[in-house]
């Protein structure tokens, strides 16, 4: 799979899944704009990627911040892939979550990428194609227990990619999702043993590590993908399947 001489903006990519699929798709060959709030990080990441060959910039963005969306979207140009991997992910009981804590998880999870792919898609259309991934999980499919509101809100990310699928599509620009189950980051090890648990109810038994999330990423990303359109990738060691 190659990505040569096309241009990927990956979102939330200084850390975690966004990190691994910034340096995976900079791998494939395609100039890489990473996108976070943390400069310091973002830079690392560039640094990287540019060690091993790659090419890489950051952009500094807060994606709970709309104005934020939009400069991002202008500065960041033209682009052959786009991956919506910025999200936040509140936990707890449905009645001890604040209203803030559910608008940032809407603003972040949703509000962003509706309004970044509103302004990216129409110049993939224009440019004759393209390829957008959003990033969900399988707390989208599945009731799980304190994710009442992150669960929704990447429901809601599933279901723009179908209406995005039926409004692009046509135009040549392909809109598919990456679902992942429990993946090794540095999030989910502050998680210890209530991780282990977690993963120990996949079928493969085991959590993902993030190459795994990024290489289904890669996939969708590159021409082999070619005729996949308004699909969701379960990367979740068969959860949903059982």
């Amino acid at each position: 799979m190659t990505l040569q001489g096309e241009t990927a903006l990956v979102t939330g990519g200084t850390s975690g899944i966004g990190r691994a699929v910034a340096e995976r798709l900079a791998g494939d060959g395609a100039e890489t704009i990473i996108t976070g709030r943390d400069a310091s990080r973002g830079e690392e990441v560039v640094e990287a990627i540019e060690s091993a060959g790659g090419q890489a910039r950051f952009i500094a963005a807060d994606l709970a911040d709309l104005e934020q969306v939009k400069h991002l979207a202008a500065v960041a140009g033209d682009v052959d892939v786009l991956v919506n991997n910025a999200g936040v992910f509140p936990g707890g009981p449905t009645d001890q979550t604040t209203e803030q804590a559910f608008d940032v998880n809407f603003a972040v999870n949703v509000k962003a990428p509706f309004f970044l792919t509103g302004a990216i898609a129409p110049r993939m259309v224009a440019k004759g194609g393209g390829s957008i991934i959003n990033i969900s999980t399988m707390a989208a499919t599945i009731g799980m227990s304190g994710l009442a509101a992150y669960g929704a809100s990447k429901a809601a990310l599933e279901s723009l990619t179908k209406a995005w699928t039926a409004e692009y599509g046509p135009h040549g620009v392909r809109v598919n999702t990456v679902a992942p189950g429990p993946t090794r980051t540095a999030t989910s090890e502050a998680m210890g043993d209530m991780f282990d648990a977690l993963a120990a109810t996949l079928p493969v038994g085991r959590g993902a590590a993030v190459e795994e999330i990024a290489a289904a990423v890669s996939f969708l990303a590159s021409e082999d993908a070619s005729f996949v359109y308004g699909a969701t990738l379960a990367t979740d060691g068969g959860r949903v399947a059982v």
